[in-house]
Protein backbone atom coordinates (compact mmCIF):
# COMPACT_ATOMS: atom_id res chain seq x y z
CA UNK A 1 0.00 0.00 0.00
CA UNK A 2 1.78 3.14 -1.02
CA UNK A 3 0.00 6.80 -0.23
CA UNK A 4 0.62 10.03 -1.51
CA UNK A 5 2.02 12.43 0.45
CA UNK A 6 -1.75 14.28 0.27
CA UNK A 7 -3.36 11.17 1.67
CA UNK A 8 -0.14 10.16 4.51
CA UNK A 9 -1.27 13.81 5.46
CA UNK A 10 -4.51 13.37 5.82
CA UNK A 11 -4.22 9.95 7.35
CA UNK A 12 -1.88 11.21 9.91
CA UNK A 13 -4.88 13.47 11.34
CA UNK A 14 -7.24 10.53 11.18
CA UNK A 15 -4.89 8.32 12.70
CA UNK A 16 -4.54 11.18 15.58
CA UNK A 17 -7.61 11.95 15.91
CA UNK A 18 -9.85 8.89 14.59
CA UNK A 19 -12.75 8.52 14.89
CA UNK A 20 -13.43 12.23 13.70
CA UNK A 21 -16.64 13.98 12.25
CA UNK A 22 -15.63 14.72 8.93
CA UNK A 23 -16.58 18.28 9.23
CA UNK A 24 -14.24 18.24 12.24
CA UNK A 25 -11.35 16.98 9.66
CA UNK A 26 -11.85 19.47 7.78
CA UNK A 27 -11.51 22.13 9.90
CA UNK A 28 -8.43 20.32 10.81
CA UNK A 29 -7.02 19.83 7.52
CA UNK A 30 -7.26 23.34 7.10
CA UNK A 31 -5.94 24.43 10.02
CA UNK A 32 -2.61 22.23 9.74
CA UNK A 33 -2.07 21.92 6.30
CA UNK A 34 -4.05 24.72 4.86
CA UNK A 35 -6.63 22.54 2.64
CA UNK A 36 -10.00 23.80 1.29
CA UNK A 37 -13.27 21.86 2.02
CA UNK A 38 -13.10 20.18 -1.42
CA UNK A 39 -9.81 19.20 -1.18
CA UNK A 40 -10.31 17.45 2.24
CA UNK A 41 -13.48 15.47 0.71
CA UNK A 42 -11.77 14.50 -2.50
CA UNK A 43 -8.64 13.11 -0.30
CA UNK A 44 -11.76 11.41 2.22
CA UNK A 45 -12.88 10.04 -1.34
CA UNK A 46 -9.62 8.63 -2.50
CA UNK A 47 -9.06 6.93 0.65
CA UNK A 48 -12.24 5.26 1.54
CA UNK A 49 -12.17 3.47 -2.17
CA UNK A 50 -8.87 2.05 -1.87
CA UNK A 51 -9.94 0.31 1.65
CA UNK A 52 -7.70 2.81 3.61
CA UNK A 53 -10.56 4.67 5.97
CA UNK A 54 -14.41 4.00 6.04
CA UNK A 55 -17.27 6.77 6.41
CA UNK A 56 -20.39 6.23 7.77
CA UNK A 57 -22.54 8.76 9.14
CA UNK A 58 -19.87 11.43 8.29
CA UNK A 59 -17.36 10.18 11.00
CA UNK A 60 -14.23 8.97 9.33
CA UNK A 61 -11.99 5.97 11.08
CA UNK A 62 -9.41 4.73 9.70
CA UNK A 63 -9.18 0.59 8.14
CA UNK A 64 -5.60 0.68 8.26
CA UNK A 65 -2.86 1.22 11.20
CA UNK A 66 0.36 3.59 10.94
CA UNK A 67 2.57 0.76 11.23
CA UNK A 68 0.93 -1.22 8.34
CA UNK A 69 1.41 1.44 6.26
CA UNK A 70 5.01 2.17 7.27
CA UNK A 71 6.00 -1.56 6.88
CA UNK A 72 4.17 -2.30 3.64
CA UNK A 73 5.95 1.36 1.77
CA UNK A 74 9.39 0.11 3.75
CA UNK A 75 9.35 -3.04 1.67
CA UNK A 76 8.45 -1.51 -1.20
CA UNK A 77 10.99 0.38 -1.08
CA UNK A 78 13.73 -2.52 0.06
CA UNK A 79 12.45 -4.10 -3.36
CA UNK A 80 12.86 -1.19 -5.71
CA UNK A 81 16.24 0.35 -4.56
CA UNK A 82 17.77 -3.22 -3.46
CA UNK A 83 16.30 -5.71 -5.08
CA UNK A 84 14.52 -7.19 -2.12
CA UNK A 85 17.71 -7.29 -0.26
CA UNK A 86 17.36 -6.19 3.45
CA UNK A 87 20.62 -6.37 3.89
CA UNK A 88 22.12 -4.11 1.11
CA UNK A 89 19.70 -2.04 2.20
CA UNK A 90 21.13 -1.92 6.21
CA UNK A 91 24.62 -1.78 4.47
CA UNK A 92 23.85 1.17 2.35
CA UNK A 93 21.77 2.78 5.49
CA UNK A 94 24.38 1.89 7.92
CA UNK A 95 27.56 2.93 5.87
CA UNK A 96 30.92 2.61 7.31
CA UNK A 97 29.45 2.80 10.66
CA UNK A 98 30.07 0.34 13.07
CA UNK A 99 26.50 -0.96 15.10
CA UNK A 100 26.66 -1.05 18.70
CA UNK A 101 25.98 -4.39 20.62
CA UNK A 102 22.31 -2.81 21.85
CA UNK A 103 21.18 -1.94 17.90
CA UNK A 104 22.76 -5.56 16.56
CA UNK A 105 20.63 -7.16 19.09
CA UNK A 106 17.36 -4.98 18.38
CA UNK A 107 17.85 -5.48 14.88
CA UNK A 108 18.18 -9.14 15.57
CA UNK A 109 14.75 -9.24 17.33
Amino acid sequence: MKLSNSEMSLMDIIWEKAPIKSGNLVKEALERLGWKKSTTYTVIKRLTERGVVHTENAVVTALVGRQDVQNAESRAFVDKNFHGSLPAFLSAFIGNKQLTQQEADELRR
